[in-house]
């Protein structure tokens, strides 16, 4: 049986049942305390043990744990650790984690909005919502009801509809070269002819490349499948402009490459143009020289089409000709 008194400005909930021993916690709130026990009496009565190990962890421990245990197996590691090193920055993450309701969440979302868009944000709380669902389901921690269940996220980032137009290809270009590492033009022109993803490109090694048949191999890629990629003539050209002192055709890092194409768009003066729209422009270049969709998911890697369509921008000039080219043939 439960039940809750007050003492100063906490309540303190004890839980008794026959064949355990007591169960007590304190919390902010009345309401908070009865849920407790409700949910307490009720694991004890399925002979769960509640685990109450989390009473001196952290939010900041727990990011810790899933950090290395969850994010860094995945191939996108480093942006997600990155993401839950950020909200380790803020008051929340220092709670225990006995402590933290969906007030505390609420709070660090309003405050974050205030700072960076709503995608961004959303991102965020899908994040944390993930790690305590495997902090409650995996790990077994003893936390009774996961505070962001119910929470409201943010819109979630819109679609980019953003084109490079062929100025700024010349532009970014001529500002790479300005640059001392030699490979960042290359690397752009590489993007935007192959449609590759950034990782996929520093990840290239020569011996995966067969400059005879104009193939190149991507192994371990971002869904999980190996593919192989056409190289068109300007892309021969270029890599054969290379240097071969290295393994891998552009030895380079993801670091290096993120601040040498800030450093480019920001000389280029030009705007709101990130390294991965590259992919976009490629994909929607395959659309307009006729390739169909299997054709380019083949090339592009993706699986989902819904997702390729969300790259594909066409440009409508590009598609007037073609429907002019079409009416004078008849």
């Amino acid at each position: 049986m439960g039940n809750v008194r007050k003492r100063g400005k906490s309540w303190t909930a004890q839980v008794r049942m026959s064949g355990w021993q007591s169960f007590t916690k304190t919390f902010e709130t009345k309401s908070f305390a009865q849920e407790w026990i409700k949910h307490t009496e009720y694991a004890l009565k399925s002979n769960v043990l509640p685990d109450y190990s989390v009473h001196s962890m952290t939010l900041y421990d727990l990011l810790d744990r899933y950090a290395e245990e969850v994010s860094s197996n995945l191939k996108s590691s480093e942006i997600e650790i990155y993401k839950l090193r950020l909200i380790q920055r803020y008051p929340v993450s220092k709670n225990k984690l006995s402590y933290l309701t969906k007030k505390h969440f609420e709070n660090y979302r309003d405050e974050r909005l205030k700072e960076v868009k709503s995608g961004t944000v959303h991102a965020e709380i899908m994040l944390l919502k993930r790690v305590y669902k495997v902090a409650i389901e995996q790990w077994g921690y003893g936390i009774i009801k996961n505070p962001l269940a119910s929470i409201i996220a943010p819109a979630p980032h819109k679609p980019r509809k953003r084109r490079l137009t062929q100025k700024e290809q010349i532009d970014v270009c001529i500002a790479a070269k300005l640059q001392r590492n030699t490979y960042i033009c290359s690397i752009i022109e590489f993007a935007i002819e192959t449609g590759m993803r950034r990782s996929e490109i520093l990840k290239l090694k020569w011996q995966d490349i067969n400059l005879e048949t104009g193939f190149a191999l991507l192994y371990d890629t971002k869904n999980g499948e190996d593919r192989k990629v056409p190289l068109t003539l300007k892309c021969i050209q270029l890599l054969n402009q290379l240097p071969r002192s290295h393994e891998h055709v552009f030895p380079i890092s993801a670091t290096c490459l993120h601040q040498a194409w800030q450093r480019a768009v920001k000389r280029a003066d030009i705007k709101d143009l990130r390294f991965h729209d590259l992919r976009h422009e490629a994909v929607s270049r395959f659309f307009e020289m006729g390739m169909s969709v299997p054709e380019v998911a083949l090339i592009s890697g993706h699986k989902d089409l819904t997702q390729l369509f969300r790259y594909t921008h066409l440009n409508p000039e590009n598609v007037f000709t073609k429907y002019e080219a079409f009416q004078n043939s008849g």
